[in-house]
């Protein structure tokens, strides 16, 4: 049995005669084609018939309306004859050609009773079937689809109806060839550009799995995630490509390459009917990564990226590879998260109403246990130094304490790898998360040499393992060194920038951060996040310029809030003789407004 490449081809009318070169593929052949010319193909001579082999042929279908409307009169070339089917979904009717030949073209004549979803099938047994054209907004008429495949049955599989009768076709033609004279139509109405690659099938010539990039496989880059990439196997920046299956054939109209920092300075783009014969939609030798937008027109079912060159020897990596056009088989991403309005309203909050002493909202805040993630000195405890002061605070202390058995970077005081400090950090995984809004809090920062409070949010994909750390994502809303009394900082963070390499700003005050109360907040929109200090703005990050010269914007997705009062690292560097301890990071509120 031959080996069939599943294709589904929508309906769209071409536009102007000569407007563009068009792809075309029959299982192992490529033919290049340019609208209005000759059936003779461009590139391998391969050519479509215009006799109906379907004429006259054997025909059976799934019910009949009644005997005046039997199946064989599709194929009769009578046209006031018709074949109409029983009131019911679905519905099947089948020619049979007598023998597997190459088709290359398919034409529906449709009764006022048509489908607005059926599929157009070829089979060499009757058994198994390959689809070659699908549609789901048909609008009945006169349908001509070139396809690409081969088999000795052809099946029309009807699924939705347009009308509350059965199904009714006047006739079917069938065209067998190394070609289609004409490009494949799309479905009707098709004219809204989409994204067509989501979650479809993606290979790529090689794929990295290690501890540093854990299945960074292609699929990654069809996941509408930017915390996730595909990554070449090896350090080197000879050939590679990944490719995406749409699963039908589409209009393709542009392709946009979210690159990681091993981008290909030189690439082409190229679009293909069967997976096998290739034709170029674009190329490049003059790539600089971060955000390719590239228009390409062209027909296909697979569209492949292949890279020639790198910038360096890492490689190649990208976070997303997506299509935009009409037709395929798209699969609708999940909604994009709500953006609210102004005026906003209180959504979320903790006041910290309590008794002195009392331990912080279970039902709000999870105490994170264990030393600090980026050399801190502290060992963070199970709220015995985070508790409410029975006046509407939460004070988050930092002592020195030694903590038994446990291992932190070496104390430059003591010179023991024993952890030396305690302190609080608190977070709302599993509690609350969310995605746009104003966040905001109100605190009395901690103030001395070697402390490091902050208020800020981690992606939430951090902590179900989907992500590591940075491609998760980080919003630092307020973050306060003892050695800068008199400036907060906020920064984002993400796998094209992050650590000192941040994207963040500095609020500079006259005084000393840790003398009184100050209100911290963020405003997060889509397309740009606004820092604040006492309702002061002083550093917005904009998507647009982000994208364009640092890389992608990965804050489209749920973030958790987060609270502590470190010690140590390298943004507020050690403790040392002037640090006096303890110290208490105070918070009157956290809220949360959309």
């Amino acid at each position: 049995m031959p080996v069939f490449v599943r294709l589904s081809i929508g309906v769209r009318a071409l536009v102007a005669a000569g407007a563009a070169v068009l792809l075309a593929v029959v299982i192992g052949v490529v033919v290049l084609l340019v609208t209005g010319g000759s059936d003779d193909a461009a590139s391998g001579g391969g050519k479509c018939g215009t006799a109906d082999v379907a004429k006259g042929k054997p025909v059976e279908a799934s019910s009949s309306e009644s005997d005046a409307m039997s199946p064989s009169y599709v194929t009769d070339g009578n046209p006031e004859s018709r074949w109409g089917s029983a009131w019911g979904d679905p519905q099947t009717i089948q020619v049979d050609l007598g023998a597997s030949m190459p088709i290359c073209r398919v034409g529906i004549k449709w009764e006022k009773a048509y489908a607005t979803a059926y599929d157009i099938q070829l089979s060499d047994d009757g058994q198994q079937w390959t689809a070659v054209y699908s549609t789901t907004t048909g609008a009945g008429g006169d349908v001509t689809a070139g396809v690409a495949g081969s088999g000795r049955y052809v099946r029309v599989l009807l699924r939705a109806r347009a009308t509350v009768y059965g199904y009714s076709i006047w006739d079917i033609q069938v065209n067998s060839g190394a070609g289609a004279s004409t490009a494949p139509s799309l479905p009707p109405g098709a004219t809204t550009e989409q994204l067509l690659s989501y979650m479809k099938p993606a290979e790529a010539s090689s794929t990295r799995d290690t501890s540093q990039c854990t299945r960074c496989d292609a699929s990654r880059v069809v996941d509408q995630d930017t915390a996730t990439e595909w990554v070449t196997a090896e350090d080197k920046t000879g050939p590679a490509w990944v490719r995406v299956d749409l699963g039908a054939v589409a209009d393709v109209r542009r392709v946009e390459l979210v690159w990681g920092k091993a981008y290909a300075r030189e690439y082409t783009l190229e679009g293909s009917w069967d997976g096998d014969n290739w034709t170029q939609l674009s190329t490049t030798d003059t790539g600089t990564g971060k955000v390719d937008d590239v228009p390409v027109t062209g027909q296909a079912r697979f569209v492949r990226v292949s890279m020639k060159k790198g910038l360096s020897g890492g490689g190649y990596a990208l976070w997303e590879f997506r299509i935009f056009g009409t037709g395929g088989a798209p699969i609708a991403p999940p909604g994009e998260a709500e953006v609210p309005s102004e005026p906003y309203s209180l959504v979320w909050g903790d006041d910290f109403d309590g008794a002195s002493g009392s331990a912080p909202d279970p039902k709000k805040w999870v105490a994170e246990v264990g030393p600090g993630v980026t050399g801190e000195l502290q060992y963070y405890t199970n709220n015995r130094n985070a508790a409410l002061d029975g006046d509407g605070n939460l004070v988050i202390k930092a002592k020195r304490e030694v903590t038994p058995g446990s291992k932190c970077p070496r104390d430059p005081v003591t010179r023991s790898t024993t952890c030396q400090y305690t302190s609080g950090r608190l977070n709302t995984n599993g509690l609350y998360s969310l995605t746009y809004g104003r966040v905001e809090a109100r605190i009395k920062v901690s103030g001395t040499q070697g402390l490091w409070p902050a208020f800020w949010m981690l992606g939430a994909d951090l902590y179900t393992g989907r992500a590591t750390w940075p491609n998760s994502g980080e919003i630092d809303i307020m973050e306060h060194i003892g050695r800068e009394p008199g400036i907060s900082s906020s920064a984002l963070h993400a796998a094209a920038y992050h650590g000192g390499d941040g994207i963040g700003g500095k609020y500079h005050t006259g005084g000393d951060l840790s003398d009184n109360f100050h209100t911290y907040a963020v405003d997060w929109r889509p397309d740009k996040i606004v820092f604040s200090v006492d309702g002061n703005a002083y550093f917005t990050a904009d998507r647009a310029e982000v994208e364009k010269t640092r890389g992608p914007w990965v804050f489209d997705r749920p973030f958790v809030i987060l609270l502590n009062n470190a010690v140590g690292g390298p943004f507020p560097g050690p403790p040392d003789s002037r640090t006096r301890l303890p110290q208490d990071m105070v918070v009157d509120y956290v809220h949360v407004y959309r």
